[in-house]
């Protein structure tokens, strides 16, 4: 999961295809199935009814979408919204599209599909890799928010891709970047890396029903609640300096944090946010995270993600040794650990180098099985580190490149204080 200000405006952008969290082909570019045998015979009436009823809706998408509008985003009159997700979620999109009107804001919804950014990076001459997207541009340096159904079907986009295309996509998208934070606009994203699909329903070791339910609760969560326990949490680490990170993994790192800023996505941009902009005017969508960037070059140690996925593809012990701020080495097993290491090989700006952020999951309410093989960002308890792009997280690292290791079961201190104890929030 990669996550950049507003670079959801365009296909051409998201098509980067530089986050360690891949999406997989669309199922439009698999062969297609052989058609069924004609019918002989007419199928029985209360088949063909029953076939066309509607899907019913995971969750109350009105309600949800006044909330997002009202509440998350803030929305108001006159503000220019910026509405992007697939067409699997159409409903959803219209519903937000109308609650941005009904306050008097105007909405601009775009279409995106797994299909379509596949084809914008495969079908599109590589001479044109390093341009910037001129749509993108003017809607950074213009919308007042944008929402996002980070809802990706399919992880192995880009499988295939050539890395060196892929790193000039994501070079020419810095200025998308740079233009949505100098604007201060908001940034509302629903997915977090947990919006349901079957494929990371099998990563969590979850049904797709469970899945489903985790997400949509987490959603809909008390965000009064999220906010206060997010300022506690917020405030402690503001007044800490040395930060320490063990896991039974291998993983031992230590940090400096003094005088770093830190945010919080509590799901709510408060008055207080939008007049900060930038990074403190996003929330991720189930929210529950507060994190900060370490003082440059305090890094050192090592990180290890047991298990993560790249394009689909399983990395095994995905190791960061970490000398003076940054990675002075890699290693890594798994059918995965190749394609990831050409990619990374093949950005050519030392940033990507840089230990850029730490994160913790503060939401009581997501909770991953314990034969979950992967971890996520919002479980209260939940560690993450990464390198390279931190713009979200206060930093100003705009490498359109990211390493992001999930430590779930970690030990976490600050000075010498416990934050998190083998995976349990002590804050």
């Amino acid at each position: 999961m990669q996550r950049y200000a507003l670079t959801a405006l365009s296909a051409a952008v998201l098509a980067t295809g530089l986050a360690s969290c891949q999406r997989q082909p669309s199922p439009a570019a698999a062969p297609a199935t052989p058609p069924a045998p004609a019918a002989t015979t007419a199928p029985p009436a209360a088949t063909t009814t029953a076939a066309a009823q509607p899907t019913k809706a995971p969750t109350d998408f009105e309600q949800l979408a006044n909330r997002v509008v009202t509440q998350n985003a803030g929305i108001k009159a006159g503000e220019l919204v910026v509405i992007t997700g697939q067409p699997q979620n159409a409903e959803l999109l219209e519903d937000l599209a109308v609650n941005v009107r009904k306050v008097g804001a105007f909405p601009v919804v775009l279409h995106d599909s797994d299909r379509m950014d596949k084809r914008l990076f495969f079908d599109v001459p590589a001479q044109y890799d390093t341009q910037t997207d001129k749509a993108a541009l003017l809607l950074a340096g213009n919308a007042d928010a944008v929402i996002t159904l980070a809802d990706g079907t399919t992880e192995d986009l880009f499988e295939g891709a050539d890395p060196a295309r892929l790193a000039a996509r994501g070079k020419a998208s810095e200025a998308v970047t740079q233009a949505s934070l100098a604007h201060r606009g908001r940034t509302i994203e629903i997915g977090n890396n947990l919006y349901p699909t079957p494929w990371r329903a099998q990563r969590y070791g979850m049904s797709e029903a469970d899945l489903s339910k985790t997400f949509w609760d987490g959603v809909n969560v008390d965000y009064g609640a999220l906010q206060s326990h997010g300022e506690q949490v917020k405030a402690a680490l503001a007044a800490g300096d040395t930060v320490h990170v063990t896991n039974p993994n291998g993983t031992d790192l230590t940090l400096k944090i003094k005088g770093r800023p830190v945010l919080v996505s509590d799901g709510i941009v408060s008055d207080a946010d939008r007049k900060a902009g930038g990074p403190a005017a996003s929330a991720y969508l189930p929210a529950g995270e507060v994190y900060t960037t370490p003082v440059p070059g305090s890094a050192q140690g090592k990180v290890v993600a047991t298990h993560t996925f790249f394009r689909g593809k399983q990395i095994d012990n995905l190791t960061l040794e970490v000398t003076g701020g940054k990675v002075s080495g890699m290693s890594g097993s798994g059918a995965g650990y190749a394609d990831f290491k050409a990619a990374y090989d093949a950005i050519p700006d030392a940033r990507k180098d840089d230990l850029s952020f730490i994160d913790f999951g503060i939401n009581p309410s997501i909770k991953l099985p314990a034969n979950s093989s992967v971890g996520t960002w919002v479980p209260a308890g939940s560690v993450t580190v990464g390198t390279g792009n931190n713009t979200w997280a206060g930093g100003d690292n705009l490498v359109p490149w990211s390493s992001i290791l999930f430590l779930p079961g970690s030990t976490v201190t600050l000075d010498d204080k416990p934050v998190v104890d083998a995976g349990t929030l002590k804050l």
